[in-house]
């Protein structure tokens, strides 16, 4: 063996003797799913297949693939129909489709900001979008979670280093995290952007779909008076009501979770998707989105729209699931904390790769798809088990879970 095979092995090992060694798993068919991102069931929708058939077979010039990038031969005509549909949803100027949330902020955070820049992230943000900060020339910063008080700290200071310098301030959030499950502080942290002259980026994959109107994401519910559509016929009836960017300067939507397909956008300003076309690496150099997913992404968004009954019983599973945990508190250790979280993320904090795998492992046999985090997704005795609520969950499922995390416990007891 070489000796760079030799290294790589090395390193290996080493995550499999910390119990933090990752390997693919299939998806057990026979499990009640409490752990994917599938939080409507649209992925597994069969009114939602019969939708995306007729409309594929009303798209003229239909092929399977893109052929090229959005600059050769990718750029179809239903592509910008699309993102003229997304970007009034989303109560947005204008908006620029993308293969994936990840490559998409990868690119927006990378592109927009310059040597000078300052990027400060919630410290608890996607890997994606540190990816991005790794791969800009700016300077980069981390606030504490959804703390006004430190970001505050983080912009003043930037304004010292960045005396005498032309710069700009970017501050990343998320408008739910996924590794706990609550809500960014949209309006406090956008209210500080406004003091200090920073660009609030607003990262919404895990709100696409579940919050505001029509699935329009948690920014847009957080300005409700800016949020009445005014798409009509293909074309956009005017820019009234869009949330511009004194608001936010970017925002992205990610397709691959509540939505059921894959794919995201980036929505704010028609200078902003313009300056992507031009300069954003990971959008020029890139095979476009086939049409058969963005037919899907249309009919996901329209199956919303005419079924609130999908968002409803989402968020009633998941005051049941928090209702029923909490009656039984009594049945647990003390150091198993149910985090606050009402999303459909519910986060199970253990603390400890063993424990925490022997209990998904325990829930696993009785057939409850549930997955273990553990570090070095999540800091180090702070594992956790997160549990995926969805629409498509019975009250009977989530009793069955909750009266097995019980048994697993009490197992380890006698």
């Amino acid at each position: 063996m070489n000796t760079l095979l030799s290294r790589l092995e090395k390193q290996l090992l080493t995550r499999k003797a910390t119990g933090n060694l990752r390997i693919l798993r299939t998806k057990t068919q026979n499990m009640i799913d409490f752990c994917s991102n599938d939080y409507l069931g649209l992925s597994q929708s069969k009114i939602l297949q019969k939708n995306i058939e007729t409309e594929v077979s009303q798209i003229e010039n239909y092929q399977l693939g893109a052929t090229g990038s959005r600059l050769v031969s990718g750029t179809h005509p239903y592509m910008c129909t699309l993102e003229a549909y997304l970007a009034d949803l989303f109560c947005g100027e204008s908006c620029l489709l993308f293969n994936s949330g990840y490559s998409a902020n990868s690119a927006l955070i990378a592109t927009i900001s310059q040597k000078n820049d300052i990027l400060i992230c919630d410290e608890l943000v996607h890997a994606s979008l540190r990816e991005g900060t790794r791969l800009s020339f700016a300077k980069n910063y981390y606030f504490k979670h959804n703390d006004l008080e430190d970001l505050a700290k983080k912009l003043t200071l930037s304004e010292t280093t960045a005396e005498n310098q032309t710069c700009e301030k970017f501050v990343i959030i998320e408008s739910v995290y996924s590794m706990d499950g609550d809500f960014g502080d949209i309006l406090g942290i956008s209210a500080v952007c406004k003091q200090f002259g920073a660009h609030l980026i607003v990262d919404e994959a895990h709100s696409t779909g579940i919050f505001g109107e029509n699935g329009n994401g948690l920014f847009c519910e957080k300005f409700p008076e800016k949020t009445r559509p005014s798409f009509e016929g293909g074309v956009r009836s005017g820019l009234k009501n869009i949330i511009s960017e004194d608001d936010v300067f970017a925002r992205i939507y990610t397709f691959g979770k509540a939505i059921g397909t894959h794919g995201a956008c980036i929505v704010g300003s028609k200078i902003l998707t313009d300056y992507l076309v031009n300069f954003a690496r990971g959008f020029i150099y890139t095979t476009a989105p086939t049409l058969h997913s963005l037919a899907t992404v249309k009919c996901a968004f329209e199956m919303i729209k005419n079924n609130p009954n999908l968002q409803q019983k989402l968020f009633e599973n998941i005051a049941f699931f928090r209702d029923i945990f909490n009656q039984n508190k009594a049945h647990f250790p003390e150091n198993i904390i149910l985090k606050e979280s009402f999303t459909p993320i519910q986060i199970l904090q253990i603390g400890g790769n063993e424990p925490t795998k022997a209990l998904a492992a325990f829930l696993q046999k009785e057939y409850f798809d549930v997955r273990p985090i553990l570090a070095p997704t999540v800091k180090e005795g702070e594992e956790i088990l997160r549990i995926c609520l969805h629409a498509f969950n019975t009250k009977e499922d989530i009793l069955g879970l909750i009266n097995g995390i019980k048994a697993s416990f009490n197992n380890q007891q006698s």
